[in-house]
């Protein structure tokens, strides 16, 4: 039987008024409560802005590659005063971010002079690094682009591979995270989250010449360290092995859970390595592994290999 149309307008497709405001003052009850909860009963502090933080990495890769990710149209006699200016208005916008988080952990909705100061001292110091991060984001696209036989040019790497694009938000969200901002990185490691299916923990110190081939998947926990020239797959797993409590049952924060990658090491697709382990100096891990232990350098360990382990201790037993 065909759905009767009701035109818009009409009486029967009204939304009650006196039950929207029944479901706001609903809503304004348990807002109120989630602020007394957290003792911000006045007017809470502004958060960082993810819109704004988005605008922002998308304008400091412009910044950093104007060739390739910057305005169309800029000529050779330009870019320099491009990329200043391009520097100029972003790094405005970062520092007013900045500010947003240093007021809300402070609690204040005013800030004092002191946090001001502060923030603009993360700020001109963050500016500082991007040469630095430039040179090490030239190392991952040369190792995407050395890595993948697919992969026909640098420019090609550079401006389609979701590896990339995630590693190039992991350099800016670590450097903030270094110096004292870890909201404002890990809502920027969401983005490239959100964007490629990757996500890496801002935390998370990985060296030059990293490559993630495919990607999605790809977890990398915060205290997670990462040597040169590793390669990882889709569906990757450098995690925790366990979450520790304390005497309260309320989980332990900030530990030492997630593994070291020495350099030259290749894991394969959907390898699961867990724990505080040390993975040597170019090893290669196979695909669909599940590894709970440390390896020496060079080793190479597979799925037959393992299965083969256990069944031996098995056996003993």
């Amino acid at each position: 039987m065909a759905t009767e149309f009701k035109p818009h307008g009409s009486a029967e497709s009204e939304i009650n008024r006196l039950e929207i405001d029944h479901i706001v003052s609903q809503l304004r009850t348990l807002r109120v409560a989630s602020l007394e909860h957290r003792q911000r009963l006045n007017k809470p502090p502004k958060l960082p802005s993810r819109k704004t933080l988005a605008s922002i990495i998308e304008r400091l890769s412009a910044a950093l590659f104007p060739n390739r990710l910057g305005a169309p149209g800029v000529s050779d006699e330009g870019i320099d005063y491009y990329v200043g200016h391009t520097l100029d208005i972003t790094l405005r916008d970062l520092l007013d971010q900045i500010r947003h988080e240093l007021f809300f952990v402070s609690g204040q909705e005013i800030a004092a002079p002191s946090l001001r100061e502060q923030a603009a001292i993360i700020a001109n110091t963050f500016a500082k690094q991007l040469p630095k991060i430039r040179s090490l984001l030239e190392s991952d696209i040369r190792a995407a682009y050395e890595g993948d036989p697919a992969a026909h040019s640098i420019d090609d790497v550079l401006v389609c591979y979701p590896g990339v694009i995630a590693i190039i938000h992991h350099r800016i969200a670590h450097e903030l995270h270094q110096l004292g901002v870890p909201l404002i990185a890990r809502m920027i490691s969401e983005i490239a989250h959100s964007l490629t299916g990757i996500e890496i923990h801002p935390g998370a110190q990985i060296g030059e010449s990293f490559f993630i081939d495919h990607g999605t998947g790809v977890v990398i926990g915060e205290t997670a360290i990462i040597g040169r020239n590793v390669r990882l797959y889709q569906a990757v797993t450098l995690g925790a092995k366990r979450f520790p409590v304390d005497e309260h049952g309320i989980l332990v924060k900030g530990n030492l859970r997630h593994p070291i990658v020495e350099d030259d090491v290749v894991i394969y697709a959907g390898a699961t390595v867990l724990g505080r382990i040390t993975i040597g100096r170019g090893s290669t891990i196979g695909g669909n592994v599940w590894l709970t232990h440390s390896i020496p350098p060079g080793s190479h360990v597979m799925q037959a290999q393992i299965r083969t382990e256990v069944h031996a201790a098995a056996t003993e037993l």
